[in-house]
């Protein structure tokens, strides 16, 4: 096995192991064994995954579980045209890699030296974690059947963990900062005042001044 590949499998190992955590946590809110796989097989994005079951459990609407989901998904569709050029194939192809196109993935393609050793990469870490995520979220749901309080295990902290884990790059930059702190204001005041989910939906309204601060640095960097 060559070093991308050994690679990719040690990390689809580990992702699946997560997937293990969204399954307890899916039956730990009452999705069945059929519907937490059908968000781990049509979703395929832990977060979003991750979002959806959160706000199900907080007792929220479909809709802001749906739009949670979505919000998170979003980022996905940057990583399109970092990985399209070694995608280069038919287009029923081109449609099954989309469903790939998530952070593993794209993190392992873009990490090789030359396009065909990021296409094998690309493929080889979305299929094997397609596989790994997808047997987690059964092992998962039929585990968590077992354990009494899976809250005890802190398995209900996956979640904020895995949020953590996507912000945490990103405050580091003067734009990131003043999108977070202003996203974390809006949530705060939104939570006491609106239904499960909603908080987080309103919060994407804190993109805006972020982008706003972004541009004004781009234009200083012209302007110096």
């Amino acid at each position: 096995m060559t070093s991308h590949r050994r690679e990719a499998f040690v990390l689809t190992v580990a992702v699946g192991l997560i997937g293990i955590t969204f399954g307890v946590f899916a039956d730990s809110v009452g999705l069945g064994l059929a519907q937490a796989s059908a968000l781990s097989v049509l979703t395929f994005t832990g977060a979003s995954q991750f979002a959806a079951v959160s706000v199900i459990g907080s007792g929220g609407n479909p809709v802001a579980a749906v739009g949670s989901a979505l919000l998170l998904a979003a980022r996905n569709s940057l990583y399109g045209p970092v990985v399209a050029p070694y995608l280069r194939s038919r287009p029923g192809r081109r449609a099954l890699a989309a469903h790939f196109v998530i952070d593993e993935t794209t993190a392992m393609a873009s990490a090789q030296d030359d396009p065909e050793t990021a296409r094998d990469a690309f493929w080889f870490t979305g299929l094997w974690l397609f596989v790994f995520w997808n047997v987690g979220t059964v092992v998962g749901v039929l585990v968590g059947g077992l354990l009494e309080d899976p809250g005890a295990w802190g398995l209900d902290a996956a979640f904020p963990a895995a949020f953590m884990a996507l912000i945490v790059p990103h405050v580091r930059t003067r734009p990131g900062q003043v999108t977070a702190a202003l996203g974390t204001v809006i949530a705060v005041v939104a939570v006491p005042l609106t239904p499960a989910g909603v908080p987080m939906l309103l919060a994407a309204l804190a993109v805006g001044p972020g982008l706003w601060v972004r541009s004004r640095q781009a234009r200083g960097r012209t302007a110096t």
